[in-house]
């Protein structure tokens, strides 16, 4: 028997929604590491040592790690389109204005506005997912919307360098912050709401306390500590990494620092399909979900380590890349479990408070890793920490998640 039309009209709407949304987060990661691909030429004309440095590129994430909890429970109640349409302006209008900041402290401003402006792209996604897709097909539209996070930091060293080659690095965040304006009008034009269920109450107030009495919840936090750490060391400091200790020139840099994203896309997508072909084996929703969490986690950390290893800069790349094909396994799992451990009503809110831990440990990479390297002179140090906190988090995911949240 075929579909009914209402299920087509719904497909349909389903893969415009996952397009939008990849466009959005494609965006969202181009924009956020714009400043990683410029700090060496930010710091050499203004002067900033690399604990500043470290400084300026965690501003973002401790103003996108405090906004989670708000803007979860603002998704919930508000939808996403209004929401996301709206942070995708201001955020936008922030990467614009980093452009013209005359020093430090108009550029920590400018990022710290990015951050509240980013905060509600992913857990829009999860809301997105939940609310278009049916449970079956969930892990891969996640994996699909989580490619994001790997597509923008692909795509962003070709387009940035291009731009700072041709208009210097205020030219980049300038034309990088005209990009978002315009995908804005996109997702207010064409995004909408899917169908609302019938009988589906109205949106309730999060019950935090008793949301916050969960152990899975706390677990789901701290376990994305190691996640994000990891994540936002590369996405922090990679450029840097590859200039400082394998002497690759801006222009190699360019299109190097883009070959690992290019792995944690396909690690994105193959996290997704994994969480539904072991749902499908017979897996629960939440073991069909960890599983690829905590084997993501551990081959990132492992390789790693294997980067400390590397005798130069073409095997340090193959091992970075094997990191982040692992880590974003384990990424776009992550944002599945959101969906499968959460009450239906509060997706949004349990995303964006593991989202929250991520970003906690994503705030300190830059910043343990710039005052490592003032220490040091070396990357060894801030390698080996990052692989210590990915297997962390595995460890904390393995053993802490054991049940749903349930519907409080």
């Amino acid at each position: 028997m075929g579909r009914s039309s209402g299920d087509s009209t719904r497909g349909r709407g389903a893969g415009l929604a996952l397009g939008l949304l990849v466009a959005a987060g494609a965006v969202n990661y181009v924009d956020r590491v714009t400043l990683s691909l410029a700090a060496p030429q930010i710091a050499g004309e203004l002067h900033l040592s690399p604990s500043q440095v470290g400084l300026l590129l965690s501003a973002f994430l401790w103003a996108y790690g405090l906004s989670q909890a708000p803007v979860g429970a603002l998704v919930d109640r508000l939808g996403p389109r209004r929401l996301l349409g709206g942070a995708l302006a201001l955020w936008s209008a922030a990467q614009a204005a980093t452009g013209l900041a005359a020093g430090l402290p108009q550029l920590v401003v400018a990022r710290l506005v990015l951050g509240v402006g980013e905060s509600p792209q992913f857990p829009v996604g999860a809301r997105v997912v939940r609310g278009w897709f049916a449970e079956r097909r969930r892990g891969l539209a996640t994996g699909v919307f989580n490619s994001a996070s790997t597509l923008g930091p692909a795509l962003a060293p070709p387009i940035v360098t291009a731009l700072m080659l041709a208009f210097g690095w205020r030219g980049a965040f300038v034309g990088t912050g005209l990009l978002g304006l315009a995908v804005a009008g996109l997702w207010i034009a064409f995004y909408r709401e899917p169908p609302a269920p019938s009988g589906e109450a109205p949106a309730a107030p999060v019950a935090w306390r008793r949301l916050l009495a969960a152990p899975t919840l706390w677990a789901m936090m701290l376990g994305n500590f190691g996640s994000g750490y990891m994540g936002w060391f590369y996405a922090a400091w990679l450029p840097s990494y590859l200039q400082s200790a394998h002497h690759f020139t801006l222009a190699q840099t360019g299109w190097a620092a883009s070959v690992p994203y290019l792995f944690g896309f396909l690690g994105s997508l193959a996290g997704g399909w994994a969480c539904d072909r072991l749902a499908a084996a017979g897996l629960s929703p939440l073991a069909s979900r960890k599983a690829p969490i905590v084997a993501g986690l551990a081959g990132g950390a492992a390789c790693t380590g294997l980067a400390i290893l590397a005798p130069n800069g073409a095997a340090a790349l193959i091992a970075i890349s094997a990191a982040l094909m692992c880590a974003n396994v384990a990424t776009a799992s992550i944002w599945a479990l959101a969906v499968a451990a959460a009450p239906e009503r509060w997706t949004a809110s349990v995303g964006a408070m593991q989202n929250f831990g991520g970003y906690l440990g994503g705030a300190l990479a830059p910043i343990v890793t710039g005052v490592t390297l003032e220490a040091t002179h070396s990357f060894v140090a801030a390698l080996a920490i990052t692989a210590a906190a990915g297997l962390t988090g595995a460890a904390i995911y393995l053993f802490g998640v054991r049940r749903p949240i349930g519907d409080l």
